[in-house]
């Protein structure tokens, strides 16, 4: 049988077989990266880390145009980016998410997108079903609307996020979902992962880890450790979900790279941060990850290029050691620290230095050691 004409220029491999996979082994090698598009969202979830209000045009003014976007896309395709994620805030609140998106995509960048689905329109449907994005996840706080919109704090978000979920599922688009486990939706949850499974076959994931404000903001910051779960709840939680158990005793000794564990120094970084992706804020800032918001381990891209953010201000970053012993002790040599959600940029966020132990966090490694034992 003849090859179609777009036959005869590729072929599919499935990805164990990608010789890519090989040349990145002992290399620092860029394959994605992350697009903050905006800081605003739609809605005003009591948990998130980023949001700000939908009509606030301070952000929106400091926000990196398409062009400025575009130039950063060129520079990471140059540096052997082939993926990109779309994410916010809620990223079609641009006017120009459709210029973006496109320029993403002729470049020849697989994209992904995060969003609460609750913007979606025909007309955004239109442009994925012609240029297809490589997945769209989309968040789902409650499968009620009580629930839903205890949590998103906007009256009607509810119906918009189903009419835009269903539109999205109805298409043939390739949607994921996610959950949080917060105080204000915890009693819905097997509810929540039931309606997730049912509508899509491909991916569900839910996360108990709330991250605090890129911004600092004390009240927001009370807020989201208002919802924050208890170790326990969070193990229990686990604990009757199987899928989430299996992947917790398949994983758990996965979760830093080996070649990264050499806990006898005092490197801060023995994580992935800056490895093989990096992520942009709405304005223009690089880091080596979206958690990582130190003001020594940003880099800001309007003045300087991202060559030489990948180059020499990332191995910069990723040199940088600890002194406090505290947590060289605590920390550093912790037997289960695959299990903990410590890292580098959570500590800052929790407490405005990099190396902190912080106590949350410990309790859940523990109650996680307990309930895998």
């Amino acid at each position: 049988m003849k090859k179609t004409e777009a036959e005869s220029y590729s072929e599919r491999i499935s990805l164990p077989e990608f010789s890519l996979w090989e040349r990145m082994k002992e290399k620092r090698n860029l394959v994605s990266f992350d697009l903050e598009i905006t800081a605003r969202c739609n809605n005003n979830c009591r948990h998130c880390y980023i949001n700000l209000p939908q009509e606030d045009k301070a952000a929106q003014q400091r926000e990196l145009s398409a062009g400025q976007i575009n130039k950063i896309a060129d520079e990471a395709v140059s540096l052997g980016a082939f993926w990109c994620l779309i994410s916010g805030g809620e990223p079609l609140l641009r006017k120009d998410f459709f210029e973006i998106y496109l320029g993403l995509k002729k470049r020849g960048l697989l994209v992904s997108v995060f969003t609460n689905a609750g913007l979606i329109t025909d007309k955004h449907i239109r442009l994925f079903k012609s240029y297809p994005p490589r997945d769209i996840e989309v968040s789902v706080y409650g499968v009620t609307k009580e629930t839903y919109e205890r949590v998103s704090r906007k009256p009607g978000s509810f119906n918009h996020f189903i009419r835009g979920l269903n539109l999205l599922l109805d298409s043939g688009i390739r949607v994921r979902l996610k959950a949080m486990a917060l105080r204000s939706n915890v009693g819905e949850l097997p509810e929540i992962a039931r309606f997730c499974r049912q509508k899509t076959k491909d991916y569900f994931r839910f996360d108990p880890f709330l991250h605090l404000r890129f911004d600092r903001d004390t009240r927001r910051n009370a807020e989201i450790k208002s919802e924050r779960l208890s170790d326990q709840e969070i193990t229990a939680i686990e604990r009757a979900d199987s899928q989430r158990l299996g992947v917790l005793r398949d994983r758990c000794d996965k979760l830093i790279m080996p070649q990264r564990e050499h806990s006898s120094c005092g490197h801060l970084f023995h994580c992935g941060a800056g490895q093989g992706s990096f992520t942009v804020s709405y304005d223009g800032l690089f880091r080596l990850c979206s958690s990582l918001w130190q003001e020594d381990c940003i880099y800001d891209l309007k003045k300087g290029s991202l060559g030489e953010a990948w180059d020499d201000f990332v191995p910069r970053v990723r040199q940088r050691h600890s002194d406090n012993r505290e947590f060289l002790e605590k920390c550093q040599n912790c037997p289960i620290i695959n299990l903990c959600l410590w890292c580098p940029a959570h500590s800052h966020l929790e407490s405005g230095r990099l190396d902190e132990p912080v106590d949350y966090f410990c309790k859940v490694a523990h109650s996680r050691k307990d309930m895998l034992a």
